[in-house]
């Protein structure tokens, strides 16, 4: 298959772009490059690429493909609370578009990037699909914005997938230091404590971006049928954890680090357990290999290997603090846009 993949060199999309041309399929990507000096080893493989922000692709750039896989957007809650303008404008409004457009060229498979974050607050129970969406952040409100409106373009020429992806951890060559394991186990490598910012007790639901990967492949490869305007929960209903759960787990395997909670922590608003067993049923062959406990023993084997310093781990591998650096250097504007339409092919050293 031909595939267009948004975002292809970020966190997600440069671990996903590498196995899909594993797997045989021909992988174009589309990235505006805020993050192209955020490499953690070798950085992203290099694929043929559209240099484009999501906002500007016109349709002609879409003929041809057989399926998009959108990942491109305001990745978290903090950037999202930070330009909650942009949070609607890029991961609704860009996207919905973006659909609609795909649909006009004829691509006939749309797999949308969800996240399980649009569930919000729903407490203890397990939620499926089907629970009522309550999203208490613009960036988890913009998914539920999404998978509303492209829903509506399903036909039998048109068929969107809805990935709500759990809370990703892991290595990956755009690594990011602000999901919630990298971040207590890059803490605990530097400083020896494991930073508890909440109390704790909030649910998350929590999947390796590898597996994340699988599971876009195989929604992919899946005969339409199985995928046709559904969503599936992405991750292990086994791998939910309280955030106090994960912190000892990184307490277990970093060397003479012990858990620490911050002064004026309290509970966090966004909790929420999911079950997954709709993808699990759907896709036995593609269910989660990993789990926390191996996800840490990776993170803090790679810090190691590659000298993790404290000034990567709190700048340029935080998505918020790599767009605040960008404009105040002036090279992105109040719309995150480059000011400069050639800074995002030049580049510049971050440090």
């Amino acid at each position: 298959m031909k595939v267009l993949v948004t975002g292809h060199e970020g966190y997600i999309g440069s671990v996903l772009a590498p196995l899909l041309l594993e797997a045989g399929h021909h992988v174009i990507g589309l990235d505006t490059r805020l993050f192209r000096h955020c490499d953690f080893g070798e950085g992203p493989a290099k694929i043929p690429m559209l240099e484009v922000d999501l906002r500007s692709v016109g349709p002609d750039a879409l003929a041809g493909f057989d399926a998009i896989v959108h990942l491109a957007g305001i990745s978290n809650d903090p950037v999202g609370d930070l330009a909650p303008e942009r949070t609607y404008e890029i991961n609704h409004q860009a996207s919905v578009r973006l659909a609609t457009l795909a649909k006009q060229a004829r691509v006939p498979r749309f797999l949308f990037s969800s996240s399980c974050s649009l569930y919000g607050a729903s407490g203890e129970a397990y939620v499926q699909e089907s629970a009522a969406l309550s999203p208490v952040t613009p960036y988890g409100d913009s998914k539920r914005l999404v998978e509303q409106d492209v829903t509506s373009l399903a036909d039998d020429d048109f068929s969107p997938v809805f990935l709500r992806n759990a809370t990703a951890y892991g290595a990956s060559p755009r690594l990011r230091t602000d999901l919630v394991v990298n971040n207590l186990t890059g803490i605990a490598f530097l400083n020896g404590e494991v930073l508890l910012t909440s109390d704790g007790s909030a649910w998350r639901p929590l999947i390796h971006v590898k597996d994340i990967s699988r599971a876009f492949l195989a929604c992919l490869e899946a005969p339409r049928e199985v995928i046709h305007n559904q969503a599936f929960n992405i991750g292990s209903t086994d791998e939910n954890y309280k955030i106090r759960e994960v912190a000892e787990i990184v307490q277990g395997v970093v060397p003479e680090s012990r858990v620490v909670v911050g002064r004026g922590a309290t509970a966090d608003v966004r909790n929420y357990r999911v079950d997954c067993g709709k993808f699990s049923r759907a896709f036995p062959d593609a269910v989660p290999q990993w789990t926390v406990r191996r996800g840490v023993e990776e993170l803090y084997d790679a810090y190691l290997k590659r000298g993790l310093t404290n000034d990567d781990f709190f700048s340029r591998f935080v998505r918020i603090e790599q767009i605040k650096h960008l404009t105040a250097a002036g090279r992105l504007d109040a719309e995150l846009r480059w000011i400069d339409a050639e800074e995002g092919r030049e580049g510049y050293d971050f440090r």
